[in-house]
């Protein structure tokens, strides 16, 4: 099983003078400590389940620039990208940007989006919700097209590309791995069955993952996709009062039901003294 951490909370004491170092300090720790990737929220507000949103958030890819060039090994990616906030053509060179820029350590998380407060506040477009999935599949679509290097003109129902030219390609091949976040069984799941590398699952138990997991098998099957090609991923929180054994009984089980790669979060912001347990669970995963 593989380990990550989601930097989802940017409200420290010394905040905001202090988040460009402690954020230096943190990814620069996760790096060593032997984690899989670093991601951020795309999100501008703060969510409700972290805090209120007058709390510190950054934008999401200025955050991985900024964390790529503090970084060596460890992956990077949003988790994940409200796709309203950005057209697909765009989107698509930010990524590659990073991905080459990084030396081929990007993602590219992806979903249907969902902060209708926060689009408002700052005056984002946010269709209706069949709207933002229609968007979403068009998004997958160019996004696999300008990785293949391909230029013929894309003529979608909500985007029109007449020369979808990206150069310089991603250093990533074929391209940078797609992650689609969320678990709605009729379209979300479809279109990883379809299109992406990870799914990003939330649980919040085994048996709810499990019954994911097995919806996306049937839609791996009913589109001929092996089911074992999709990495299995989920978002979990990390304790720093609990112990590594503890922890690691947690992820056991649900690495039983398929699940191969958690990503951690952290009830308030991550600090560096943190990842010393952190490197332990990622040897005791292993």
């Amino acid at each position: 099983m593989r380990l990550s951490i989601s930097l989802a909370d940017f409200t420290w004491p010394d905040s905001p003078d202090g988040i460009g170092v402690r954020v230096d300090r943190i990814v620069r720790a996760a790096d060593q400590a032997g984690l899989d990737s670093v991601f951020v929220m795309d999100h501008l507000f703060q969510i409700g389940s972290n805090g209120p949103p007058e709390h510190d958030m950054l934008e999401a890819y200025a955050a991985l620039g900024y964390i790529a060039g503090r970084t060596e090994r460890i992956r990077l990616g949003a988790l994940v990208t409200a796709v309203s906030y950005r057209d697909p053509g765009l989107l698509v060179k930010s990524v590659t940007t990073l991905d080459v820029l990084s030396g081929g350590r990007a993602w590219l998380g992806i979903g249907a989006a969902w902060n209708a407060d926060e689009s408002a506040g700052l005056g984002l477009f946010f269709p209706p919700t069949s709207q933002r999935y229609e968007r979403l599949e068009e998004t997958l679509r160019i996004a696999r097209q300008m990785w293949e290097g391909s230029e013929k003109p894309f003529h979608g129902k909500h985007y029109t590309l007449t020369r979808p030219l990206n150069v310089p390609n991603s250093l990533t091949r074929p391209h940078p791995p797609i992650m689609i976040g969320g678990q709605g069984e009729r379209k979300t799941l479809r279109l990883v069955a379809q299109y992406a590398d990870a799914c990003n699952l939330f649980g919040p138990s085994v048996d709810i993952v499990a019954a994911k997991l097995a919806v996306l098998r049937g839609h791996c099957e009913a589109v001929a996709r092996p089911y074992d090609e999709i990495e299995k991923t989920m978002v979990a929180y990390f304790y720093p009062d609990k112990s590594v054994a503890e922890q690691v009984d947690s992820f056991g089980r649900f690495a039983e039901v398929g699940i191969e790669h958690i990503v951690l979060g952290r009830p308030g912001p991550f600090v560096v003294e943190d990842f010393e347990k952190l490197a332990e669970l990622v040897l005791a995963v292993r």
